[in-house]
């Protein structure tokens, strides 16, 4: 047994790494530095999505995404993700696998509160230079 590992669970700090992990990666793109986003996805990333086909790599994942951004903007919304529900299991070798519920919203100027929908986000991390990148991302939404 691992000294970051008691009965399944990882580490209080190795929680906590990944926690920030999180909130430091959708505080990129919800901010609208996608670039910085993507940086936090391997050169050779998968991004699944149960109602698109899989994005494959980092490039692909920046453009993808800047697009729907720029939709957002252009329509005057403010978007934001909430993750939470975070369950994070050590990989032998020394990645990490992740499963989270994803909730995500926007909010126009001015106007109200709009949840677009929920999902549970599976991914794979590997370490990189004293933090985490995401090899893998699975995003299935609920009621599909």
């Amino acid at each position: 047994m691992s000294h970051d590992v008691l009965d399944g669970f990882v580490s209080a700090q190795r929680y906590a790494e990944v926690q920030h992990f999180y909130a430091y990666q959708m505080g990129l793109l919800d901010d609208g530095d996608v670039a910085a986003w993507a940086a936090t996805f391997t050169d050779d990333a998968v991004f699944e999505d149960a109602t698109s086909e899989p994005l494959l790599g980092r490039v692909a994942i920046q453009t993808s995404v800047q697009a729907r951004v720029d939709q957002l903007k252009a329509e005057g919304r403010q978007f934001r993700h909430w993750f939470g529900m975070v369950n994070v299991t050590e990989r032998p070798d020394g990645g990490l696998d992740t499963s989270l519920y994803a909730l995500a919203m926007s909010t126009p100027a001015g106007g109200a509160l709009t949840v677009h929908g929920h999902v549970v986000c599976r991914d794979h991390l590997v370490p990189q230079a004293g933090g985490w990148l995401v090899r893998r991302r699975h995003v299935a939404p609920d009621g599909i």
